[in-house]
């Protein structure tokens, strides 16, 4: 009788053995994957299913930022961060996202869940994402120049600074929003509100109106409600 061939140990994806140059290319092909996707989407060519494909994006993106985040302290080879020039523009990627997701745009949002209770403030998924895009882009930036190091300790040190918590925030409105649609829910209707007013409960209840699902469910390529 043949001997069984004796298991593999697991490799965890955050194991400080692992080789980083594989880890880099892992994370790097998620993240300009991420931005490449998200650039599309805003193009509008597809808006049916722009969400749910956001939705997919943004979920995939998270893997990323969580394999930074269980990695170990990620330390740069030099002191100070190498200057990569102007950082690009967003304003048009933030716009049409912006036309592309209207009248769903807005949603409240509680920024930290252990700090004591405030009242929600509106945010927008075009804001969020335009946001994450530059932080992931200043990191690829580093990586196409050869700086690995560099690239991996921008991404994660941003990662938890910022776009982790941005990008988590989009994905619970964009999960929100479908999963409202596929439920035949009635969503609120935060379009409208000004993202720099300080809003209260009160004023979030005053604002909202009720939008069914079905007005929306067929411009997001959702099914629509029966």
């Amino acid at each position: 009788m043949s001997k069984s061939p004796e298991p593999q140990p697991k490799t965890l994806v955050h194991a400080a053995s692992q080789d980083p140059d594989d880890f880099a290319v892992q994370i790097s092909d998620q993240i300009e994957s991420f931005i490449v996707a998200v650039t599309e989407v805003a193009r509008g060519d597809e808006p049916d299913s722009a969400v749910p494909f956001l939705l997919l994006e943004v979920s995939q993106l998270l893997l990323a930022g969580g394999r930074l985040g269980a990695h170990e302290d990620i330390v740069p080879d030099e002191r100070y961060e190498p200057d990569l020039g102007p950082e690009g523009d967003v304003d048009e990627l933030r716009e049409r996202l912006a036309v592309l997701l209207d009248p769903i745009d807005v949603y409240s949002e509680v920024f930290d869940p252990y700090e004591p209770r405030k009242a929600p403030v509106a945010c927008r998924i075009s804001d969020d994402l335009a946001d994450v895009v530059t932080d992931l882009r200043h990191g690829l930036a580093h990586y196409r120049e050869g700086r690995t190091t560099e690239a991996l300790w921008w991404w994660q040190f941003s990662y938890f600074s910022n776009w982790g918590a941005t990008a988590s925030a989009s994905l619970r409105a964009l999960q929100s929003l479908v999963a409202h649609v596929r439920l035949n829910q009635p969503l609120e209707d935060l379009n409208g509100l000004d993202t720099d007013q300080d809003l209260t409960d009160e004023t979030l209840e005053e604002a909202a109106g009720k939008v069914m699902a079905e007005e929306i469910a067929g411009p997001l390529g959702l099914r629509p409600v029966q």
